[in-house]
């Protein structure tokens, strides 16, 4: 691993997290209303179903963001990992097999940048460093 694999890893599980987030933003209430109607049949809640739907467009808009800038990098990966971690749970309740390897693909894609994260040279991070 070298500065630039990492940069272009960090900056490709940015962006899949930016859009995630961003094209859900604008239509959050049909976004929670689909959530909700895939967990109906599913063992999780309805009052935790709800809630969840509507910060995960946020967190994964914020993830891809920081990610992006290089801000906060080591935190917002381990955050976004759990993100995904909840989102292969939810998964996995209502047997969506099909979107289970996207998932497990972008933990992987968190555990490598964090193994090297001492390739992160190109970040707003370095900025803030004493």
């Amino acid at each position: 691993m070298n500065t630039t694999t990492f940069l272009l890893l960090r900056l490709a599980i940015a962006v899949s997290m930016l859009g995630h987030g961003l094209v859900r933003l604008p239509k959050l209430s049909a976004f929670s209303s689909w959530m909700v109607n895939s967990f109906k049949k599913s063992m999780l809640p309805e009052i935790l179903v709800v809630p969840f739907s509507y910060v995960l467009p946020l967190a994964e808009f914020t993830a891809g963001l920081l990610l992006l800038t290089g801000l906060f990098t080591v935190p917002v990966l381990i955050a976004a990992a759990i993100i995904m971690i909840v989102l292969i749970f939810g998964t996995t309740m209502i047997e969506n097999w099909d979107a289970l390897p996207s998932q497990l693909i972008h933990v992987a894609f968190y555990a490598v940048l964090l193994q090297y994260s001492q390739y992160n040279t190109w970040a707003l991070d370095n900025l803030f460093k004493k």
